[in-house]
């Protein structure tokens, strides 16, 4: 039996959520809830709405993305990693 093609957005979505929960394991703290459930939202904000450059983060005229949960932040840090940002290091 042969597996379906997985989509390039089901893959960034499933990278999203396994960062997420692997700093929550990491951590011992955290929790995974949100980073699992708004995974596809963040993935469809960052990729396909939001205007932001990695290269230049203090660009004046980009978007900025509010969590005010602060429990489901490893969403943020995984959505800043996979972008390119460097200020955020998988050891953050």
């Amino acid at each position: 039996m042969v597996a379906a093609p997985v989509s390039i957005d089901t893959l960034c979505v499933n990278s999203i959520r396994f960062l997420a929960i692997d700093a929550v394991n990491q951590a011992k703290s955290g929790h995974p809830g949100l980073p699992m459930g708004a995974a596809p939202m963040g993935y469809a904000l960052w990729d396909k709405v939001m205007r932001h450059n990695p290269k230049n983060p203090k660009w004046f005229n980009r978007d900025r993305f509010v969590l005010s949960a602060g429990h489901g932040c490893m969403l943020l840090y995984a959505l800043l990693h996979l972008t390119g940002y460097d200020s955020v290091s998988l050891e953050d």
